[in-house]
C-alpha cells in the first residue's frame, strides 16, 4: 500500500471571498475557517441558534402577560386550547392541534349564546411551533390591526388566545363565533436563524374542514423579517378584496404594491 503524506491546513484564520455579503443576509455564509474546521466563535454561533429554536418549540406561551397586554385595547379576550394535552403529544399529533377541546368548544359556544351577534373580524393568536413568536410580535401587531379594523367600521369578535395550535384550530372558532374574516396568528416552525417569525393566514367564512387552498398566508413576520406596518397593509388589501369577492386562498391574490421608501415605524420597546 502506498502511504499518501498527511494533509498540512494552515493554522491561521482565513477570511471568505463572500465576507461583504453578509451584510445583506442572516444565512450562514462566508464563516471562514481555521485548518479544516470552523473558527470557534462561528461554531459557537450555531449551537446557540439551534438552542434559540429548540427553546421556541418547546416554550409555553405565557397567557397571563398576553391578555393584560390585549385587554389595554380589547374588550373581551377568550383563552382555548387544542385537543393535545401537552407539548410532546402536541407535536407527535399534529392532528390533535387542529381540534379545539370539548372544553374550549363549549366555552365559545356559551359565549355566543349570551353575546348572539355576528362578526366582521375574528383575531386568533395561537402558539403554534414558536410560542416566543406570538409572544414577541403579536400583541403589537393586535393592537395595531385592531385600530385598522375600527378604521373600516369593521365588528371585531373577542381576541382568542389557543395554546397546543395548529393554523386549522381558528377554522372552527370563526365558525362557532360567526365571523366572516378569520385571521389566524401563529409562530412558525422556527428556522436556525429565526425563532420569533410569526405567521398570518387569513380565510374568508372558515370553517371546520377548510384545507390549505382557502387561505392566504404572510409569512416571517418579525422585526428582521417583514415589519408590523407593511404586513397590516397587505393584509387589509387581501381583506378587503376578499370581500368583494366572498373568497380567499388561491382564488385570491396578493396585488398590493408597497412603495419602495415605505419605511417602517420604529417598535416602542414597552409596548403597553
Amino acid at each position: 500500500m502506498k502511504l499518501q503524506a498527511d494533509i498540512q491546513f494552515q493554522k491561521q484564520f482565513e477570511a471568505n471571498a463572500w465576507e461583504r455579503l453578509k451584510q445583506f443576509t442572516d444565512a450562514r455564509i462566508a464563516l471562514g475557517r481555521v485548518g479544516g474546521s470552523l473558527p470557534t466563535q462561528p461554531a459557537l454561533a450555531f449551537q446557540l441558534a439551534h438552542a434559540q429554536a429548540k427553546d421556541a418549540v418547546l416554550k409555553a406561551l405565557d397567557i397571563e402577560a398576553m391578555q393584560s397586554q390585549i385587554t389595554a385595547f380589547a374588550n373581551d379576550v377568550l383563552q382555548v386550547e387544542s385537543c393535545a394535552p401537552d407539548k410532546d403529544i402536541y407535536l407527535k399529533r399534529p392532528d390533535f392541534g387542529r381540534e379545539l377541546s370539548e372544553a374550549s368548544r363549549q366555552l365559545l359556544k356559551d359565549y355566543q349564546r349570551k353575546h348572539p351577534n355576528t362578526y366582521d373580524v375574528v383575531i386568533v393568536a395561537g402558539d403554534g411551533l414558536s410560542a416566543r413568536a406570538i409572544e414577541d410580535n403579536a400583541p403589537y401587531f393586535m393592537q395595531q390591526f385592531y385600530a385598522s379594523c375600527e378604521q373600516e367600521q369593521w365588528r371585531v369578535a373577542p381576541i382568542v388566545l389557543a395554546t397546543e395550535s395548529r393554523v386549522a384550530l381558528g377554522d372552527e372558532i370563526a365558525e362557532i363565533l360567526q365571523a366572516d374574516m378569520l385571521v389566524m396568528l401563529i409562530g412558525e416552525r422556527p428556522g436556525l436563524s429565526s425563532p420569533d417569525s410569526m405567521g398570518i393566514y387569513y380565510t374568508w367564512k372558515a370553517h371546520r374542514g377548510c384545507h390549505d387552498a382557502m387561505r392566504n398566508c404572510i409569512s416571517n413576520v418579525r422585526p428582521a423579517g417583514l415589519s408590523t406596518q407593511i404586513a397590516i397593509q397587505r393584509l387589509l388589501a387581501l381583506m378587503k378584496k376578499s370581500k368583494q369577492l366572498g373568497l380567499s386562498g388561491v382564488q385570491l391574490k396578493d396585488e398590493h404594491e408597497m412603495a419602495l421608501d415605505t419605511q417602517d415605524v420604529a417598535r416602542p420597546k414597552q409596548l403597553f
